[in-house]
This record gives structure tokens, C-alpha cells and sequence, in this order.
């Protein structure tokens, strides 16, 4: 018996049990509610969707063609259509597909104060929020299609057709729902550990079952893609980790997912010189990479920060702002340091941020991972801070250079051009994009990829294409032919946006409350009839 013929028959009981208050109570409605509001809270999202990553990662170990995907999202019809379209294209499953919840995003697009820099500076809350509205606007996806398909057996019914009803009642049983996992940008934790457990509890129960915290400092800040990125020792990090583990415990959700994110490749800073409890501990290899001078105790001055390495009285080289400088070049070595102790400390994915898009750079930091930790899994983002038409044509120059190519027809510093697109370097640098996830899923063990914010730039264009329409000669016809007539010939929902903002839903509720009294929206004088 499908579920939502048991929820029939439970609700046909409590009716019975109601007596004649309920006669006009119908109980296959209410099944019907019930089968439109499949999450009845944020945990049973978390819970659903944190079994799917770990199913997914299972999987993943197994084959690594089954890497993940998602897109940024910074708002829930962004998301709700992202994943209508999804289900449209793939045969109406969503499989490996998530959402991306962008700090950058947050900052740019959802905070009171305005558009704001990716620094955390816009309200805390602010994610949590965004959390529980991409949720609500996947839920009501379901309950859109779910609405659909019971108007059509309906529909089915009185016409006789069985044949019909039954295929659609086996649609109803099947359903595939649009809620997917989030993966959510809770940034260096907005705080101290204990700042970083009440906001982590808060995304937790708004639905997110995968949480993505940084190891720089809270008050310091910069987008991963910025200059003056400063870190924290692992002692400080790692208290964060655990906070976000004490909170998905606390909740119930034992399974969580913890992404550590290390921005040591390209931060040359540190406010703190970590403690040291015994040589060759976390502290002792962090305090390895800093930049110090060989000193006798005479030379130091009033105020200097000094240590003992090794026996030897050295001193950090400080900067005006207090911080303190790592060597150059330890990039690399920082990052793999900092990914291995991640996951001693108990982080399930790892997330490596790097200046360009490259295979070998990836792969060469998860290869030295990897001889420690073998099932160590990526997310990678593949950031929009990259210019990847320019790096993929330049790496394809350098291999070229490399095999001993003829390369004179192309000016290494200007592949940009537009007179390079038909070429067929383009066509390799092409090609190589395409496959930089494969790739490097394969090479590398990313397990997820995502990008930041596609759909913030996306809206610029689509904008910038309506309004250079709109406002110049073509008038309505902009809109129309390059907007509306595109969304009917390619079967886009929300070209009956009535219908996408809930009024259908709407109407089936008035039938269900007064019946035959219900005043309904979507009668013949509903214009939206003519996309029918």
C-alpha cells in the first residue's frame, strides 16, 4: 500500500473517531496536504539530505565519475527554479545535484546594510535565514507538481481512463521531491567557538545537513579570492570543527557533514604564533613556517615577540598591523599540513582554495594529503574570480611550448581576444574546461564541485540583455521574443508564474475548506490559460 493511501486510511480513522465535527473534513484532501508537505521541519530536512551526501561519498570512493555538483543560490526561487530545471533535463531525478549557500553571496546580495564586501560583516542570522528560504521554496515546488499530478487523476477519474489514473498514481507514489542537500558557507564561524556553535545550530535547523567553515581569522576575514588573508592555528581552528560537531550531535543529526576549508595557499599571514606544548606537535610545524630572523638577546628590542626554535632565540618578522608573515612559498606545504590535521580533527570533506584552476596544482596537494588520509575528498570551487577562458587558453600555450608546438600564431599575453575564439587552441582550452571537473575528480578526488555565484552573474546579463532591449528599439518586443516566447518553447514553468507562486495550490485548499462556496483564481477568466 503506497503512503498515501495509509495516510488515508489513518486520517478516514481519526475522522471516525472525530464523529459529525468533521463530516465535511474529506480525508483523501488531507492525505493529499500531507503528501505536499513531505518535511515537516528543518532537522527532517538536515537528516534526509545529510543520508544522501554520505550516500553520495560512499559511492564516490567507489567510482569517481560520481563526483557532486551544485550551484550558488542566494534566493529561494533561484534555487526552487534551478532545481525544477534539474528534474526537467534529467529525467526527473536530481541525483547528485545540491545547492551552494555562498557567504560572498550573503554579503552582496542579502544583507539589510546594503551590498557589503565578503569580510563577514553582514548580520549572522542572515544565512540561517537564507537556509530555511531556499527550503521553503523547494517544498513548495513539491507541493506545485504534487498538486499537478492529483489534478490530472482526478481529471483521470472521471473520465474513466484507468489506464491513466494508474500511471499517475504511480507517479504520486514515486515522487521524486527538489529538496537536495545545501552545502552552507558559515564563513571563519562569525566568532569565537561558542559564537560558531549558536549560528552552526541555527543552520542546522533550518534544513542544512553540510556546513563549510574556514580557517581564517573571524574579525579579518577577505574573500578566498582577495589579498590579506590571515589564518589561525590549528589549536583555534579545530575548536570550531568541534563546535560544528556538537551542534549536528545535539541535533540529532549524528551524520553531519563538516567542510574544512583552508585558505593557506594564498594567505601569507597569521595573527597568532601558535602555542607549543612539545617538539614537532601542530603548534611547533605551525610556528615552522613563519618568517623569522636568527637573533642574539642583545639585539632584541623593546617590545619584540621572540621565540626558541631549535635553540635558537628567533624573531618573527611582524608588520606594522601586529600580523605576522609565513615564508614565501610554503603555500603548498601549509595547505596539506593544515588538510591532514582537518580531518584528525574531525572534518569530512576538505576544500582547498588556489589562485587558478589547474589539474596538477589540485592533484599535487591531494596526492601529499593522501599518503596520510587515502579517502581524503575534496570540494573544489570552481570561482568566477578565475578568468578561466584566459588560464585554460594559457595552459594550453605552455603544453604546446612544452611538446616543441609551433606556437607563432598567438600572442601568449593577449589569448583573451575574441580573433582566438575559432582557433584551435580555443578549441583545446575548450575542451580541457569541459573536463576540468571529470578531470580533476578523477586525479584529484574532488568529490563536489560548485560555483559560487553563477546565478548572481547570470541575473547581470539576462538584466543587461532585457533592459539594452526594453528601453531601446525593440521595445516590448525585447521581452517577448528573447524572454516569454523562449520560456514557452522550452517548456520553462514559471511562464505561468501564477501558477509557480501557488495560486493552483491555493485553489485546491479553498475547494477543500468551503467546497462548492470556494471562490477560485484559476477559472476561464484566468489569462494565464493562454500558455495552457
Amino acid at each position: 500500500m503506497s503512503t498515501l493511501n495509509k495516510d488515508i486510511e489513518t486520517i478516514s480513522a481519526a475522522k471516525a473517531a472525530a464523529g459529525s465535527p468533521w463530516d465535511a473534513i474529506n480525508p483523501e484532501s488531507a492525505a493529499r496536504m500531507r503528501a505536499q508537505n513531505k518535511f515537516k521541519t528543518g532537522l527532517d530536512i538536515a537528516q534526509y539530505t545529510a543520508d544522501i551526501m554520505r550516500a553520495d561519498m560512499a559511492a564516490f570512493d567507489k567510482d569517481k565519475s560520481l563526483y557532486t555538483q551544485s550551484l550558488g543560490c542566494w534566493h529561494g526561487f533561484v534555487g526552487q527554479q534551478k532545481m525544477i530545471s534539474i528534474k526537467k533535463h534529467f529525467g526527473g531525478k536530481t541525483d547528485r545535484r545540491y545547492l551552494y549557500l555562498s557567504g560572498w553571496m550573503v554579503a552582496a546580495l542579502r544583507s539589510e546594510f546594503g551590498p557589503l564586501p565578503d569580510q563577514s560583516m553582514h548580520e549572522k542570522t542572515t544565512v540561517a535565514s537564507l537556509v530555511e528560504e531556499l527550503y521553503t521554496f523547494l517544498r513548495q515546488a513539491d507541493a506545485r507538481e504534487l498538486g499537478g499530478l492529483f489534478r490530472e487523476l482526478d481529471a483521470a477519474r472521471e473520465a474513466g481512463d484507468s489506464a491513466a489514473e494508474a500511471k499517475i498514481q504511480d507517479q504520486i507514489d514515486n515522487h521524486v521531491t527538489h529538496v537536495v542537500p545545501i552545502i552552507a558557507d558559515i564563513d571563519a564561524g562569525f566568532g569565537n567557538a561558542e559564537a560558531t556553535y549558536l549560528m552552526a545550530k541555527q543552520m542546522i535547523e533550518a534544513g542544512a545537513c553540510a556546513l563549510q567553515i574556514e580557517n581564517q581569522v573571524a574579525d579579518e576575514k577577505q574573500c578566498g579570492h582577495q589579498d590579506g588573508k590571515v589564518t589561525v592555528p590549528h589549536a583555534d581552528f579545530h575548536a570550531k570543527l568541534r563546535a560544528l560537531r556538537y551542534a549536528f550531535l545535539e541535533l540529532g543529526i549524528d551524520n553531519g557533514i563538516i567542510v574544512a576549508r583552508t585558505d593557506s595557499e594564498g594567505a601569507g599571514l597569521t595573527k597568532e604564533i601558535a602555542v607549543v606544548n612539545e617538539p614537532g606537535d601542530q603548534g611547533d610545524v605551525y610556528n615552522s613556517f613563519l618568517d623569522v630572523e636568527e637573533i642574539d638577546v642583545a639585539d632584541m628590542a623593546e617590545g619584540d615577540v621572540c621565540f626558541n626554535r631549535d635553540g635558537k632565540l628567533v624573531r618573527p618578522k611582524r608588520l606594522p598591523s601586529g600580523l605576522y608573515q609565513f615564508r614565501q612559498g610554503t603555500g603548498h606545504e601549509r595547505c596539506v599540513f593544515d588538510c591532514i590535521e582537518a580531518i584528525n580533527a574531525g572534518a569530512d570533506l576538505l576544500w582547498i582554495e588556489t589562485a587558478i584552476p589547474t589539474v596538477h596544482e589540485i592533484k599535487g596537494m591531494m596526492d601529499d594529503i593522501r599518503k596520510v588520509h587515502p579517502d581524503a575528498k575534496l570540494v573544489y570551487n570552481n570561482s568566477p574570480s578565475f578568468n578561466w577562458t584566459l588560464n585554460f587558453r594559457q595552459q594550453t600555450y605552455d603544453t604546446w611550448v612544452a611538446e616543441g608546438k609551433d606556437v607563432s600564431a598567438y600572442d601568449r599575453a593577449n589569448l583573451m581576444s575574441a580573433e582566438y575564439d575559432d582557433s584551435e587552441l580555443s578549441a583545446v582550452a575548450d575542451e580541457r574546461t569541459r573536463t576540468f571537473q571529470a578531470d580533476t575528480s578523477r586525479e584529484a578526488n574532488v568529490f563536489h564541485h560548485l560555483i559560487t555565484l553563477p546565478t548572481y552573474h547570470t541575473t547581470a546579463l539576462s538584466v543587461d540583455n532585457l533592459a539594452k532591449e526594453y528601453f531601446g528599439e525593440q521595445g516590448m518586443l525585447g521581452y517577448v521574443k528573447n524572454v516569454q516566447r523562449e520560456e514557452i518553447r522550452r517548456g520553462i514553468a514559471c511562464v505561468k508564474h501564477q501558477n509557480m507562486s501557488g495560486s493552483d495550490i491555493g485553489d485546491d485548499h479553498k475547494e477543500y475548506f468551503a467546497g462548492e462556496n470556494a471562490l477560485k483564481a484559476g477559472g476561464a477568466k484566468n489569462t494565464s490559460n493562454q500558455f495552457n
